[in-house]
């Protein structure tokens, strides 16, 4: 039954012959691998503003086009040096894969550490604007803000645990209805702006010429603005989740996301100038443009509303999309847990998904959903990734004196020092608001990399048989076997584990402890009457505890063993196949199975009954009984 539920929420197995299927053709991996990005200009000039206006009050509208350029700047340097990075390395994980191979394992660790946090932090942030995006549009729904983004997190877990295919044709439709409203947006206000000039805003407030113009300020504002470049490196992270030829295709989507971005985010930043939004916890800077620009035509300000909500919200899919991708990377090369390698039953990574999903929420609780307390911590990790791929392209460029390589250096070296500066004012300015938690996480996620890679090597290395040592195995060696069979009463499941136990050896041992001594007389009684030679052993438990007796006495076996032997566990498990027997029963032999595991000269045997109980219903109860 509980598998049934799960197939019916995520969809019924595929084979591997389909994995074919499950990858993007530029449409569709537009609407999935660009929506962070795209997206991000719902929050981007609003985070601008909320630097700028409280020092240089009107004066901020002036100075908000002029940061937007320059990130649009930065905006054109990355997108060059990204399209590069696909095409020299067309197998995926961007900045952590060029950063592993031309300047070192640890470096690559880095940039994949920077990455990991930044899906997470895509995530949370994403979701929370979404619902925030919501709430402007519906004030009065702003206590259930936090519950809202945990059950969206949850919905796109499930969603994408559909597989590629599907979560493609599901969040394509609301990223392309976001694009074509923005547009309109955008042309229809600067048509109605130059035409009728600005309206009365939304919000009404007193803002003064404002003089405390200074370049820490301007600086701090434009690594604010910074979050409209996050989600860039999604396409080169991603590039074998698109159909062949996959650079390509990844490039066609890398160009056709930067046009989208310099003008919706070009297009905004205009507006705001035009229509003097102000910074409002409740109500988002996009909401007043919308506003502003369609007045009383109410429609248009709630699709503006609904479509921003829902592609804030599908910002999610890049992270998701790119975070499995990456552990998967990260995970083949022995640095993540084997489990993230995995696909699962719909193709897709599941582990990588449900990882995601979980820690995302756990952010969501701690910073209550909070999308300016969230986004210190956004950017860091993010720019940290470029500046390690644009200076490992440079190196790339000059050991491989390719075509164009001069070109190539150009580029990236003007990226990477533009990144450089920029991430030293991103930790600068926002390492007191919080960015500092992604500094530390940064070093203990690479340290933990590397203990797993330490781990797994030991791990190697005690299972490795070399190929000399292959003819001296000999797979025909025998054992004198003892056999215990842990046993509560005589009944039909452990009677059938007795027997198989007597199968393998003539020396069986069923051992009972019981805090009851009544019931340790009465199974003896019973026992007595059986046609058996099984030594049985009745242990009384004075402290009522059951399972650590019973490995005390298993271990003073296993202790007076010789190496010729082996200690066989044989555990009686019966199967209800009812969803509520695994609830309700057999959680003493799991506990028992896992405690034995710590022996060396102990095999375990798990022996399965198998019945079919009765259904509830077709039991009567009895006020008398």
């Amino acid at each position: 039954m509980i598998e049934k539920f799960f197939n019916l929420l995520t969809g019924e197995p595929l084979a591997n012959e389909m994995k074919s299927h499950e990858k993007y053709n530029v449409p569709f991996g537009l609407a999935i691998m660009t929506s962070d990005s795209v997206s991000s200009v719902a929050y981007a000039a609003e985070e601008i503003l909320i630097v700028l206006l409280p020092a240089l009050g009107v004066a901020s509208y002036h100075w908000l086009g002029y940061v937007s350029l320059a990130i649009i700047g930065l905006l054109l340097v990355l997108t060059t040096s990204y399209i590069q990075i696909i095409k020299e390395f067309p197998g995926g994980g961007g900045a952590y894969v060029v950063t592993k191979q031309n300047i070192g394992i640890l470096p690559g660790l880095v940039a994949g550490a920077a990455l990991l946090i930044d899906y997470i932090m895509t995530v949370a942030v994403s979701a929370s604007s979404g619902v925030a995006a919501i709430i402007s549009a519906y004030p009065n729904l702003m206590q259930y803000k936090v519950p809202f983004v945990v059950g969206l997190i949850i919905l796109l877990c499930i969603l994408n645990l559909r597989g590629v295919s599907e979560s493609s044709k599901i969040f394509s439709i609301p990223t392309y209805l976001f694009i074509f409203s923005m547009l309109f947006m955008i042309i229809f206000g600067i048509i109605k702006y130059a035409m009728y000039g600005a309206p009365d805003p939304m919000l009404k407030a007193t803002l003064g010429p404002g003089s405390d113009l200074s370049l820490f300020l301007i600086l701090k504002a434009f690594s604010s603005g910074c979050t409209a470049l996050t989600g860039l490196e999604a396409v080169s992270n991603s590039v074998p989740n698109f159909k062949e030829p996959s650079a390509k295709n990844a490039t066609k989507v890398m160009l056709i996301l930067t046009c989208l971005i310099f003008v919706i985010f070009g297009g905004t930043s205009l507006l705001a100038n035009f229509y003097h939004p102000i910074y409002n916890q409740n109500t988002t800077v996009l909401a007043q443009i919308a506003y502003g620009v369609f007045g009383g035509y109410k429609f248009m300000f709630y699709v503006i509303q609904y479509t921003t909500a829902v592609i804030l919200i599908m910002a999610c899919n890049t992270a998701f999309t790119g975070f499995p991708m990456l552990m998967y990377i990260i995970g083949k090369d022995g640095y993540a847990p084997r489990q993230f390698t995995v696909r699962g039953k719909r193709l897709s990574f599941s582990a990588g998904i449900i990882f995601l999903a979980g820690v995302a929420i756990i952010l969501t609780l701690i910073f209550q959903g909070d999308t300016h307390r969230l986004i210190p911590l956004y950017s860091v990790g993010v720019f940290l990734s470029f500046v390690l791929a644009q200076t490992s392209m440079v190196i790339h460029w000059r050991k491989s004196k390719a075509k164009g390589w001069k070109k190539g250096i150009a580029i990236n070296g003007i990226g990477a020092i533009i990144t450089f500066i920029t991430t030293c004012v991103i930790v600068k300015v926002k390492f007191g608001e919080g960015a500092w938690i992604v500094s530390i996480l940064i070093p203990v996620l690479v340290a933990f990399m590397i203990l797993i890679k330490s781990h797994y090597n030991y791990v190697a290395e005690c299972l490795k048989i070399s190929g000399s040592e292959l003819p001296e195995i000999k797979l025909n060696t025998e054992y004198n076997h003892v056999v215990v069979v842990p046993i509560a009463s005589i009944n039909k499941a452990t009677v059938n584990a007795l027997k198989y136990a007597r199968s393998i050896s003539p020396d069986v041992i069923a051992l009972n402890v019981s805090p009851d001594k009544d019931a340790i007389e009465k199974l003896e009684k019973r026992w007595h009457k059986m046609d058996t030679d099984i030594l049985l052993v009745s242990k009384y438990s004075s402290y009522r505890a059951i399972v650590g007796p019973l490995i005390s006495y298993i271990g003073a076996i296993v202790k007076a063993s010789s190496d010729s032997e082996k200690i066989t566990v044989v555990l009686p498990e019966f199967i209800t196949h009812q969803w509520l027997g695994g609830l309700l029963h057999n959680h003493t032999g799991f506990v028992l199975r896992e405690a034995l595991l710590k022996y060396n000269n102990v095999v375990i045997a798990t022996y399965p009954y198998h019945f079919n109980t009765r259904p509830l219903k077709q039991f009567k109860f009895s006020r008398n009984k």
